[in-house]
């Protein structure tokens, strides 16, 4: 199958792929004047899903299926729910068509499953989907998953590069074999949907979900969609399923998703459509062209309007000029928040050509919703009626009618298989980029190796949307196929007749080393909880800067291994190194990085730095918006800048000067680390008082105690903040408390939303389960306090603890954490 190159008319500027965008798309506030919502397909590119998708014989079998379905039938086909919130007997009354594992769904709660474990629940789920009953046909679920740098919900799975390291490669035929590996691991755990190729093209590298993009520049993200649809599918034959190990795949999220201003999660691209086709529709068409079956609709706004109701967006120009024949899913509950919508009930979304609801929480409801409102005419039954076409056709493709699982599904010796460890780990060693190197790379055969930092952590090295959503708390034991950074460097210089010794804090006994490398860089994060106001490293305390200093100033040259899911502010760190690396988030094969920097026994380099920028580094911390081809552009390290070994140049003296910066505020911790950070405070008000403590750190902690002569009240207070977001992703309240007196009279955990507006959760029982005197953490979901009464999006207490007798608690953290099966509704 050739793939079409996407076509631009020369309406729209005649704006190719990788050319420099008019003066217009640096400047928003020209058009904000007049903000756009329309689209005008042909101004966008043309392309067309393959005809082997709607061959004749799969038509008729959906023409004969569907004249024997019922409207709640053909209704429960459009809507998919979450293993978290309903069970596989509820199919029994409920004929969805779809269910999906989040980002923290897991059997049982339980994000360690075993891969039996999750066979067995999705077994669960198909067997009471084809159960034979009374007035009922009996329809194959399809089982969506996020598989976003390999199947990494499983433990033992391959964990590739972040799509922000791959950019970097320049290797479409790479990427096909990724993910080729990636849906073969997906299926033999009985997955037969991964939400992804992720075409975005991110804008604003403060947006916490700029790691999921291949680069800034759509040509990139072009070259890359059809080939990573082709590793994940295979290609498309007429009246044939899709091959053994191959999974359908979701090009998402239509549209501009990377473009939102200040680079907001689930925010506003205030953009022109010139714009919005040159820059973020570039991924689609050879997507489309190469037969992927579904695309997922995006969170996000085109001036003003959600894009998931955007009519002219999704039917005119995906199902339209861009001839998309399979089915169109939304982002999870992003139908709610369409005006005029809810979680439960959103008729405009179908009317603007959804397909398919993602509705994890609210698919009951919703179901039952949309049922009248087909029967009312409200929904036309023509539209139903073209979106269960849709789904079928995907079903049909995908070999659900042949087949009840996966055809690989059980073959668990294909997770962390040693052929695809190869390819991730190639992946590592191609995607590595070079920004300074004083001579010191490669390192030589027989040196004192020095190995400092984060190097033996791979849950780092893995970042965001690892095990769980936002990758937190995962140990090396979670990667039982893997390798960390320090093995891989270990093994490599071990091999060269080297010696190599690990030390977290660069201290080290004996003779001076000849090197050291040390590994730092960004803490996992996911969507949201990633976005930053500015992209200065280590704002707060550089920690990181002063174990650099600390090494160089000993005399010993040092190379830098930084790890990160953006290109972020540097400069200081660049300066204290000899050498400079930027290793993205390289998953779970750290030889990769061994690969590059080490040298082999005859003293030759055994691989050299092939990687390129795909994404342009400040040179200001301050910087907004830096992409190839806008108006002012200035970066520290331009797009397509990467140094080898073949290919060396000085990098001198960096300016350290990180720029207007501001205060920064934050939404999410409230007292971390005996802080509390702006526009907080922290402060008891009634009848008690609170006091600094030590709580294994110098004035970490704080005590509070209620006398019991009234009402007091411990709690978190700020201007207003926006926690729709983070409630909508489930995150939580973690507080870590001690129970220091017990209490005697209810006691009140609290989220305020200003005068006459709040949730409250009685908490009496959890504290009192608590031992005296003993530490502990306690995650309590954001949702509880929703469904208690409060207004998320205007939050400006989120965090308060009453009670009326007396009590002494202490607390040492008070943040939002992820729901890693781990939160909870007090009862």
């Amino acid at each position: 199958m050739k793939l079409r190159r996407p076509l631009l008319r020369a309406s729209s500027l005649a704006l190719t792929v990788g050319l420099a965008l008019p003066a217009l798309a640096a400047k928003p506030s020209l058009i904000a004047t007049t903000p756009q919502t329309t689209a005008h397909p042909e101004q966008w590119p043309a392309a067309k899903s393959p005809s082997s998708l709607t061959d004749a014989r799969t038509e008729a079998f959906i023409t004969q299926l569907m004249s024997k379905m019922s409207v709640e039938e053909k209704v429960g086909q459009t809507i998919q729910g979450d293993i978290a919130s309903m069970t596989p007997a509820d199919l029994a009354t409920y004929p969805l068509g779809s269910i999906l594992a989040g980002g923290n769904s897991a059997p049982d709660g339980n994000d360690r499953a075993t891969p039996k474990a999750w066979t067995d629940l999705v077994d669960a789920y198909r067997k009471e989907a084809l159960a034979k009953r009374p007035g009922r046909t009996p329809i194959p679920l399809m089982f969506g998953i996020d598989a976003v740098h390999g199947h990494n919900n499983i433990v033992g799975a391959t964990i590739f590069p972040h799509n922000v390291g791959l950019g970097a490669m320049r290797d479409p035929a790479l990427i096909e074999r990724i993910g080729q590996a990636t849906g073969e691991e997906v299926a033999v755990v009985g997955g037969d949907w991964t939400f992804g190729p992720t075409v975005a093209v991110p804008r604003d590298d403060r947006w916490g979900r700029s790691y999921e993009g291949y680069g800034e520049d759509p040509e990139i993200v072009a070259s890359y969609s059809g080939p990573m649809t082709l590793g994940l599918q295979g290609r498309l034959e007429a009246g044939k399923p899709i091959a053994p190990g191959r999974i359908a795949g979701s090009a998402k999220h239509f549209l501009a998703d990377g473009g939102t201003q200040d680079g907001r999660d689930q925010g506003n691209a205030v953009i022109s459509e010139q714009e919005l086709v040159a820059v973020h529709a570039q991924g689609y068409p050879p997507s489309i062209d190469a037969g992927i079956l579904t695309v997922m609709a995006s969170f996000s706004s085109w001036n003003g309007q959600k894009i998931t109701g955007n009519k002219t967006l999704i039917t005119d120009v995906l199902k339209g000029r861009m001839g998309f024949e399979g089915f169109v899913v939304s982002d999870w509950n992003a139908h709610g928040q369409l005006q005029g919508c809810s979680n439960v009930s959103c008729p405009q979304a179908m009317n603007a050509g959804l397909d398919m609801y993602m509705a994890p929480d609210s698919w009951k409801g919703l179901y039952e919703n949309t049922v009248r409102q087909v029967k009312s005419g409200e929904i036309p039954m023509a539209r139903l009626d073209d979106a269960v076409r849709r789904i079928l056709r995907v079903k049909v493709k995908t070999g659900l009618f042949d087949r009840v699982a996966p055809q690989v599904q059980g073959r668990f010796d294909r997770l962390g298989s040693a052929d695809h460890r190869a390819i991730a780990r190639e992946a590592v060693s191609k995607s590595l980029v070079l920004l300074k190197n004083d001579g010191v790379l490669p390192i030589k055969a027989g040196a004192n190796v020095l190995v400092a930092g984060d190097a033996d952590d791979i849950g780092k090295a893995a970042g965001g949307w690892t095990l769980t959503w936002q990758g937190t708390g995962n140990k090396n034991s979670d990667f039982p196929n893997g390798q960390s950074i320090w093995r891989g460097l270990k093994e490599a210089v071990e091999a060269a007749g080297g010696k190599a010794t690990l030390a977290r804090d660069g201290k080290f006994a004996g003779a001076k080393p000849d090197v050291a490398i040390v590994v730092f860089g960004e803490d996992p994060y996911a969507e949201f909880q990633g976005d930053v106001a500015n992209l200065a490293y280590q704002p707060n305390g550089k920690t990181d800067l002063e174990l650099l200093r600390k090494l160089k100033a000993q005399g010993i040259p040092v190379v830098a291994v930084f790890l990160s899911g953006r290109p972020l502010w540097v400069n200081p760190e660049i300066n204290a190194s000899d050498a400079f690396v930027a290793a993205w988030l390289p998953g779970s094969e750290g030889g990769g990085v061994a690969d590059v920097l080490v040298a082999g026994k005859d003293g030759k380099s055994r691989r050299d730095f092939t990687g390129k920028l795909s994404f342009s580094w400040p040179k200001r911390a301050d910087q907004g918006p830096l992409n190839r081809g806008q108006q002012g552009y200035d970066p520290q390290f331009a797009y397509g800048y990467g140094l080898s070994y073949a290919k060396p140049a000085k990098v001198g003296a960096l300016s350290e000067s990180a720029g207007e910066l501001g205060t920064a505020s934050s939404v999410d911790r409230y007292f971390v680390a005996g802080r509390v950070p702006a526009p907080w405070m922290l402060s008891f008000s009634g009848a008690g008082a609170v006091k600094t403590i030590d709580a294994g750190a110098q004035e970490n902690g704080r005590q509070a105690t209620w006398s019991g002569e009234g009402e007091g009240l411990l709690a978190v207070q700020g201007p207003p903040v926006d926690l729709s977001r983070q409630t909508t992703g489930d995150m939580a309240v973690l507080v870590r408390w001690r129970v220091d007196k017990a209490p005697v009279a209810p006691v009140y955990l609290t989220v305020g939303c200003g005068e006459s507006c709040g949730g409250r959760l009685d908490v009496t029982s959890t504290l009192s389960g608590l031992k005296i005197g003993e530490w502990r953490s306690a995650k309590i979901k954001l949702s509880c306090f929703q469904a208690a009464g409060a207004q998320m999006a205007h939050v400006s207490s989120p965090f308060g603890l009453s009670t009326s007798g007396p009590l002494t608690i202490s607390v040492t953290e008070i943040q939002l954490a992820s729901n890693e099966g781990d939160a909870f509704c007090p009862k």
